[in-house]
């Protein structure tokens, strides 16, 4: 998927796609020239891992 369809999926802005891309903290990511493309399965995964069982959970830091 292109960046802006990615950001979509996630429900998140194109620009915080496009900030994790620079400092990390994001879904994995596949550079084809100078175009990014991010697979279903990586948002997949991107989203199970920071998925919480209940409100004191923490969630992964993007650090």
């Amino acid at each position: 998927m292109k960046p802006r369809q990615s950001a979509e999926y996630l429900q998140l802005s194109h620009a915080t796609l496009a900030k994790w891309r620079s400092v990390g903290g994001g879904p994995s990511y596949s550079k084809l020239g100078s175009r990014v493309y991010y697979s279903q399965s990586d948002l997949d995964a991107f989203l199970k891992a920071r998925k919480l069982n209940h409100t004191a959970s923490r969630a992964p830091t993007d650090e």
